[in-house]
């Protein structure tokens, strides 16, 4: 299995590649967003997980990046599990299309479910009722959810 993590803090490697490595998993690192797509062009991963902080370019730019890569049929679909630094964050990794988001501080046992729902197929949210979520992370939810997501930005816009 291979795992892509893009992040420019060592102590997130440390934390992934502790929670998930094993014989049978190889870990490529970008510290720069910007060299994901070239990374995935080399050898797409089976997961990618992207620190929503990083200098150059973060989780969310880079997702959306690999999305429209996607369309475009320039890069086969890469399973994104992001890393946010709160909660107010997952209006991010909704509209960009990962898959998967975890908030910070990180654990293993969480790194180590979100990853293997992700490689299944499936999706892992954290902050969501499971309800909440859907298929498609470019159409608005709506219900509860949605009211409270509207209640976070509007209390950060201010």
């Amino acid at each position: 299995m291979h795992i892509l993590i893009a992040t420019d803090a060592d102590w997130i490697v440390d934390e992934v590649t502790a929670a998930l490595g094993d014989d049978d998993v190889h870990f490529t690192v970008c510290r720069d967003g910007r060299a994901v797509t070239g990374e995935v062009n080399k050898q797409v991963p089976d997961l990618a997980i992207l620190d929503l902080q990083v200098g150059s370019m973060g989780g969310m730019a880079v997702t959306m990046a690999l999305r429209l890569d996607e369309s475009a049929g320039a890069v086969d679909h890469v399973r994104v599990l992001m890393l946010l630094d709160r909660r107010a964050d997952i209006h991010l990794a909704r509209r960009c299309g990962a898959e998967g988001w975890l908030i910070k501080p990180l654990d293993a046992l969480r790194l180590r479910r979100a990853s293997d729902a992700l490689l299944a197929g499936g999706r892992y949210t954290e902050g969501l009722p499971d309800d909440a979520v859907e298929v498609d992370s470019m159409v608005p939810l709506t219900g509860a959810a949605d009211a409270e997501s509207a209640e976070e930005e509007s209390a950060t816009a201010r």
